[in-house]
């Protein structure tokens, strides 16, 4: 089968055929460099997706991914990203093994196609011609033949008429002889052109055409093959990166099977662990027995006269002042709603009997000075101003542990950046002086000094961290115990001083409610204990308590509570109308007596047991 054999007659078709054929391989093209396209847009779609939904660095978020869960996401995350590179690669390669080959093989077809009937078209010109020539010496030898056969019947028509003279006859005869001689010399002529035309017709028909059509038969047939190749290597693009995809997908199945839900449990207590112990059984309370009082007889609330009430210690007078702040605390706020003697039937708080000021003046020139007021003290005005203690006081001892640890790994970190970034100096400095030419060897003293200083720092602020990491830890003894060993002054003089918060009380805003003429005594002692209430613990709860009604703690200091929330008590009413709670390591504040109910652990630290 062959196109010049069998399509000698159809140069037109085959023209407009091999044209259509190009068409297709450029739509083809183009059907490629679009599916690049889309793999392309969506490979950066994934990557867009997977990067939104990575964990921020420093950030909370980040530290969650600790959990197995979260890391199976994470996983998956990372996966989707080399699962959109893949894409990448399918483009890649579709881009350059079909799109740009192809690309390149169409310009190479089209020449040849256009060079093939070039030869075509010029093998038609040259039959044209030579038909051309035939049909000319064919109509000259027919018009040399007419002349010839008038030419003899005028010789015949002379030589028969008797009035004709002799030479009008010799005249005609030669005429004739002449368009005779015409006539065979065209005759001639057109059977030379003839043969050529049929010699050249041959050749058309039977060699250049059928060569001419071969050759874009075989072009035809190239492109065909080309065609099937390119869709073949489509499809192997995709499969190449199967396996790789395969991989991308098992690693999402292994993290999902890597999930330890127990794992993740144990991280949840490890993330909020206190390290407190549970709240001891609450004794029973005997209402029948009055409870008895000792009042002395130089009880300062004689002084005030029989018919007056007792004043309470710390309770709300005009002669009370908040030390280091000079001005009154401001009384509990009413309730949201109601107040709770306006609810009928409605729960009371609990009433506590309130010590007489003879018994707490007592109380107060007898007790030992408590260090821990003016931790208390620090942590209520931290807690004023937003601020975290840099030892991480406020927390929990197992969370402030963590805290510590994580801080000193940080440090670890920094101090073996900046040796490494000395040791890169001093070599460079080392450099220096062996190639001079290079470079000053004395302009990087500043920056070594510089270093030096900075891994100095970082070393003793390391130092101070692990001192409290070593103290949380029981590895050393509390520095303010030592402190108390050390001097003898909190035992003697500052003993009365310190005591005036010797009830540990802090107001919602971090401050205490003392008497004004105390207040210059424990301004000097503050500066004294300032290094001993640094690095103690938390307030321990003496209790629990129920909230009786909703209460927004929009005051510095106080914290907001929701009507049947239960939480922790860390220190009781003092007479001023306020009880401080914790819900966690991180809320704690005063919220109204009236607002809670509270149950008093009597084995806990701190905890009144009234007699």
């Amino acid at each position: 089968m062959s196109w010049g054999t069998e399509l000698w007659d159809q140069f037109d078709n085959l023209e407009k055929h091999t044209q259509w054929g190009i068409d297709i391989l450029e739509k083809y093209i183009k059907f490629v460099k679009e599916r690049t396209e889309i793999e392309l847009n969506y490979a950066k779609q994934l990557r867009n997706l997977s990067k939104k939904y990575q964990p921020k660095k420093n950030s909370k978020e980040e530290e969650e991914y600790r959990y197995t869960a979260c890391q199976a996401f994470l996983s998956t995350l990372n996966e989707m990203n080399d699962y959109a590179g893949q894409h990448e690669v399918i483009s890649e390669n579709m881009t350059s093994q079909i799109t740009v080959e192809l690309a390149r093989y169409v310009q190479e077809l089209k020449q040849e196609r256009k060079s093939h009937f070039h030869d075509g078209r010029k093998a038609q010109q040259q039959i044209e011609t030579c038909w051309k020539q035939l049909e000319s010496s064919k109509r000259r030898f027919e018009r040399d033949c007419r002349e010839a056969d008038r030419a003899q019947q005028y010789f015949e028509k002379m030589d028969a008429d008797i009035n004709v003279t002799k030479a009008d006859v010799e005249k005609a005869r030669q005429q004739a002889q002449i368009r005779h001689q015409m006539a065979d010399d065209s005759k001639a002529d057109y059977s030379s052109y003839l043969q050529k035309f049929n010699l050249e017709q041959h050749e058309y028909y039977h060699t250049h055409i059928p060569n001419i059509f071969q050759k874009i038969q075989e072009m035809e047939e190239r492109r065909i093959v080309r065609i099937g190749e390119s869709v073949k290597t489509y499809a192997e693009l995709d499969r190449q990166v199967i396996p790789i995809i395969g991989k991308c997908l098992d690693g999402i199945v292994k993290a999902a099977e890597s999930v330890d839900p127990k794992n993740d449990s144990q991280l949840v207590v490890e993330a909020y662990k206190s390290g407190f112990e549970p709240p001891g059984d609450i004794e029973f309370e005997d209402y029948t027995q009055p409870m008895k009082r000792t009042v002395s007889d130089n009880s300062l609330s004689n002084s005030r006269g029989d018919g007056k009430p007792e004043l309470k210690f710390g309770g709300k007078s005009k002669g009370k002042l908040w030390p280091f702040i000079k001005k009154n605390k401001p009384p509990p706020p009413p309730p949201a709603s109601a107040s709770p003697s306006a609810v009928p039937n409605g729960p009371q708080s609990p009433k506590q009997q309130k010590e007489p000021l003879s018994h707490r003046f007592n109380e107060f020139m007898t007790s030992k000075p408590k260090i821990h007021c003016f931790r208390s003290l620090k942590r209520g005005l931290s807690l004023k101003l937003g601020a975290t203690p840099e030892d991480f006081s406020n927390l929990p001892p197992e969370q402030r542990r963590k805290k510590l640890q994580q801080k000193v790994d940080e440090l670890n970190k920094e101090i073996q950046k900046e040796m490494d970034q000395r040791d890169a100096i001093t070599k460079m400095k080392d450099v220096y002086l062996k190639n001079p030419q290079m470079g000053d060897p004395a302009s990087l003293d500043h920056k070594l000094a510089e270093v030096s200083q900075n891994i100095e720092k970082l070393r003793l602020e390391a130092q101070k961290f692990e001192a409290w990491l070593a103290e949380v830890e029981g590895r050393l003894p509390a520095r303010g115990e030592q402190s108390r060993r050390q001097s003898g002054l909190y035992d003697t003089q500052s003993a009365p001083a310190v005591n005036n918060c010797a009830q540990d009380r802090e107001s919602p805003d971090g401050s205490y409610t003392e008497e004004q003429s105390q207040e210059s005594e424990v301004k000097v002692l503050a500066t004294d204990f300032d290094d001993e209430f640094d690095d103690e613990e938390p307030l321990p709860a003496i209790g629990t308590c129920k909230a009786l009604y909703t209460f927004e703690g929009q005051n510095e200091g106080t914290i907001s509570v929701v009507e049947g929330e239960t939480l922790y008590v860390i220190e009781e009413d003092k007479g001023d109308g306020w009880t401080r709670i914790r819900r966690n390591e991180d809320e704690e504040g005063y919220v109204p007596t009236s607002y809670v109910e509270v149950y008093l652990d009597k084995n806990a630290k701190g905890a009144k047991t009234y007699i």
